[in-house]
């Protein structure tokens, strides 16, 4: 592995993750192969402990644990790839998706709309146009006798 893989995941500027809080496992991946489709622990599980990390700050676990909640087993977070027929780009694509999701799970939420009136000069042309589209309805009905 190179240094910045050693160092630990980013998830985002100010937090990474060591790599002594991540659990892989390795096991063969389904489908076709060629000839080394059954010598190959080519298949990734990259677990991460949520509930148990000191990567995180308590406002970040928490919010990370009430959005990551139907994803997590026990407050663990697994992300699996066997989309690649080498260990190694199917490491790299866990990293990519763990971290991806830990972002996600993280963040900021989103700012409070706070509610605004339309102006008044919105609704008069509201109003006018709707007036308009009347007039000409009732243009094209039969004029009454």
């Amino acid at each position: 592995m190179n240094g910045v893989v050693d160092s630990g995941l980013v998830v985002r500027a100010g937090v990474v993750i060591p790599e002594t809080e991540l659990q892989w496992r390795f096991s063969r991946s389904s489908g076709p192969g060629g000839q080394s489709v059954n010598t190959t622990d080519s298949r990734v599980e990259l677990s991460f402990d949520v509930a148990g990390t000191t990567a995180f700050t308590d406002v970040l676990r928490a919010r990370a644990l009430e959005r990551l909640q139907s994803r997590l087993v026990n407050g663990v977070l697994t992300v699996a790839a066997s989309e690649h027929k080498s260990q190694w780009r199917n490491r790299e694509a866990a990293r990519t998706r763990l971290a991806a999701l830990l972002r996600d799970g993280i963040a900021a939420p989103p700012r409070q709309r706070r509610p605004t009136r339309p102006s008044k000069n919105s609704v008069r042309r509201r109003l006018d146009e709707k007036k308009r589209r009347g007039e000409t309805k009732r243009l094209r009905s039969r004029p009454d006798d």
